[in-house]
C-alpha cells in the first residue's frame, strides 16, 4: 500500500459524506479537488484493499465461512469470544457486525470503482481504467449476492449521481446475467496499447494483459458457478472465458499484499496471532484428514502442533512442530464446557498437555503455521490453481475448453502448492510438487469430485474461505457432516447465506420484503440463494 491509499481513503470518506449534504457547493470549493482536477488511478488502490479485506479478511469470512465449511474448527462456545458462531452456527456477542460487514465493505469498494467509472467515462486516454473499474465493481457485487442472494444492481451506487437512496432489489438470476454481460465487455476492451493505471496496489501493478487474463478467469468462475441453476449460460460464458484467455501460471496469481506499517494489515494473521490460543483455533479434522490421507507435502508448510504447555492466555506467536505424522485436525462441534460435548469427549482425544498451571486441552491439535500469523501477508483474491480447477470441471461436464480435465486439474495441484510460498514460509519444490500430481491423477468416474474436493483445500490454505464455502455449496464437495451445536442458529444444517444486514429492513423496508421474498425459507441462514441448486 501507498500513502496515496490513505490520502485517497480520506478524500472518498469526503466525497461520500458530501453525497447528501451540499455537494455541489463542496465540490466546487477552491480549496478541494475538483472531479477534473482529482485523478481516478488514486481510487484504485483503495477499491482493491477494500474488495480483498472484505473478501478474504477478518470482517466475517474467518468468523463464518471458515468455520462453516470446516477449514477451521474451534472450541470457544460461548459469551462474545470471536470464534463462537463459527464451527457450530451460533450467536456471539460478535454475530451482527460481522453478518453485516461483507455488504457494507464490497458496497465500499464497488462504491470506489463507480465512481473511478465515472471520473474516467467518455476518456478515451482511461479507457482501461475505466474497464478495469468495471471487472472490479462486478467482483465485489458478485462477492454480495452469492453470500446473501437479491440485491440492490441496477439502482445500487446512485445516491450522488440520481438520488437514488432506496435501491431496489434484482434478483440473483438477473444480476448474473448482467454481471457476465458486462464482463466480457470490459474485459474484451481492455488494450495492451492503452492507458497503464498508474497506482495499482494488486499484484498486476498496472499489467494490462494481466488484468485481461483476470478479467476472463473471474468470467469463468462465476460461470462455473451456475452450472445447476442455468446450464446453458454456465457453458456459453465458461466456453468464451477460456477461448478469451485465463490465468495460464502462477505469476497470474490476483492477489494483494498488505502493508501493515501503514495501516493495511494482514487481518487474518492478526486474529491468528493475538487470538490463536485465547480462542482455541485449529485446522479442521477434515482438512488435515485430507491431507494426511494423501501425503500432501503441503501439510507440513502449513500446519503444526502448538509447544507443549502453551496456555489458552498466550498469544501463541513461536512456532510448533511441523513433523506431518504429529498433525492432527480438531473436530467441529466442541467446546471446554465440560459437559457432552467437551473436547476430551471427542474420538481419539489426544489428551491435555503440559503441566501445573500450564495445561492446555487442545494442545496436540494442528493449528496454521507462523506463516499465516505475518501482518504483511498476502491476501488472495483468484489463483492459477483455482482457474485450472475450474477449467478441469468444465472439461470434465464436456464445456469445449482446450486441454484434457487430468492435465488441468495436475497443473492445479502443483500450482496449489507453489502458491503458498508466497507467504513467505517454507517452500515446495517444483519437483515435489509435480511428482505429487503424478501420484495423485485426476479418475474420470469420480472426476468432480476430485476436483472440488482440492478446490475447497486450496482456497481454504490460502485463507479464501468464503471461496471454498460457495465452491462447496456449489458442487457438494467435500462431503461435510453438520453440527448440531444447542442454540445453532441454522437448525443443525450447515448454513447457506448470510440473513441481510438488520438495516436493510428498516431503511430500505419495500425492497427488502420483496427480497426476502424470493427466498423460500425466508431471510434465514438455512436459506439457499438462486444459484444454489
Amino acid at each position: 500500500m501507498t500513502k496515496k491509499l490513505i490520502a485517497t481513503s480520506l478524500l472518498v470518506a469526503a466525497l461520500q459524506v458530501s453525497c447528501t449534504d451540499n455537494f455541489d457547493a463542496l465540490n466546487t470549493d477552491p480549496t478541494r479537488a475538483s472531479s477534473s482536477a482529482f485523478d481516478p488511478n488514486l481510487l484504485l488502490p483503495s477499491a482493491e484493499y477494500s474488495y480483498v479485506n472484505g473478501a478474504a479478511g477478518y470482517n466475517g469470512p474467518i468468523l463464518f465461512q471458515a468455520g462453516w465449511v470446516q477449514i477451521l474448527a474451534s472450541t470457544s462456545s460461548g459469551g462474545a469470544n470471536y470464534y463462537t458462531n463459527a464451527d457450530k452456527y451460533v450467536i456471539s456477542g460478535n454475530t451482527a457486525d460481522y453478518q453485516q460487514r461483507s455488504w457494507n465493505i464490497e458496497y465500499q469498494a464497488a462504491s470506489y470503482m463507480y465512481e473511478m467509472q465515472q471520473l474516467t467515462a467518455g476518456n478515451a486516454a482511461r479507457s482501461n481504467l475505466n474497464n478495469i473499474g468495471a471487472i472490479m465493481q462486478i467482483q465485489a457485487l458478485a462477492y454480495i449476492t452469492d453470500v446473501y442472494g437479491d440485491i440492490p444492481y441496477t439502482q445500487a451506487l446512485q445516491a450522488k449521481t440520481n438520488a437514488v437512496t432506496t435501491p431496489a432489489y434484482d434478483t440473483q438470476q438477473s444480476v448474473y446475467t448482467s454481471m457476465l454481460s458486462q464482463l466480457d465487455k470490459a474485459t474484451a476492451a481492455l488494450n495492451t496499447s492503452g492507458d497503464t493505471p498508474t497506482n495499482d496496489a494488486m499484484s498486476y501493478k498496472g499489467d494490462i494483459t494481466k488484468w485481461k487474463k483476470y478479467g476472463y478467469s473471474l468470467m469463468l468462475k462465476l460461470a462455473m458457478r451456475l452450472v445447476k441453476a442455468d446450464a446453458t449460460t454456465a457453458k456459453t460464458y465458461a466456453e468464451k472465458a477460456a477461448a478469451g484467455g485465463v490465468f495460464t501460471s502462477s505469476d497470474d496469481d490476483a492477489y494483494v499484499v498488505a502493508d501493515n506499517a501503514n495501516g493495511y494489515g494482514n487481518s487474518n494473521g492478526q486474529a491468528l496471532t493475538t487470538l490463536d490460543d485465547i480462542y482455541q483455533v485449529r485446522w479442521s479434522k477434515p482438512l488435515i484428514d485430507y491431507l494426511k490421507n494423501n501425503s500432501d507435502p503441503r501439510l507440513s508448510i502449513v500446519a503444526e502442533v502448538p509447544p507443549a504447555g502453551l496456555t489458552a492466555n498466550q498469544s501463541g506467536t513461536s512456532g510448533g512442530s511441523t513433523d506431518a505424522s504429529a498433525q492432527m485436525g480438531l473436530p467441529s462441534g466442541y467446546d471446554l464446557n465440560g459437559g457432552a460435548t467437551d473436547i476430551s469427549k471427542a474420538p481419539n482425544y489426544p489428551g491435555a498437555t503440559g503441566s501445573g498451571t500450564n495445561v492446555t486441552p487442545i494442545g496436540n491439535y494442528s493449528r496454521p503455521t507462523v506463516m499465516y500469523r505475518n501482518r504483511n501477508a498476502p491476501l488472495f483474491i483468484l489463483t492459477y490453481a483455482e482457474t485450472e480447477l475450474l477449467l478441469a470441471e468444465a472439461a470434465t461436464r464436456g464445456f469445449n475448453v482446450s486441454g484434457s480435465a487430468a492435465q488441468h486439474y495436475s497443473n492445479a495441484l502443483v500450482a496449489g502448492m507453489q502458491s503458498l510460498a508466497r507467504y513467505g514460509g517454507n517452500t515446495i519444490s517444483s519437483a515435489t510438487a509435480t511428482a505429487y500430481a503424478a501420484a495423485h491423477p485426476l479418475v474420470a468416474s469420480t472426476a468432480l469430485q476430485q476436483i472440488n474436493t482440492e478446490y475447497w483445500a486450496t482456497t481454504g490454505l490460502m485463507m479464501n474461505f468464503t471461496a471454498a464455502w460457495n465452491n462447496w455449496k456449489r458442487s457438494g464437495y467435500p462431503a461435510l457432516t453438520p453440527v448440531n451445536y444447542t442454540g445453532n442458529f441454522s437448525n443443525g444444517q450447515i448454513p447457506r447465506r448470510q440473513p441481510y444486514p438488520t438495516s436493510e429492513a428498516t431503511l430500505n423496508s419495500n425492497s427488502y420484503r420483496t427480497a426476502i421474498g424470493n427466498l423460500s425459507g425466508g431471510d434465514t441462514w438455512s436459506s439457499r440463494v438462486w444459484w444454489d441448486k
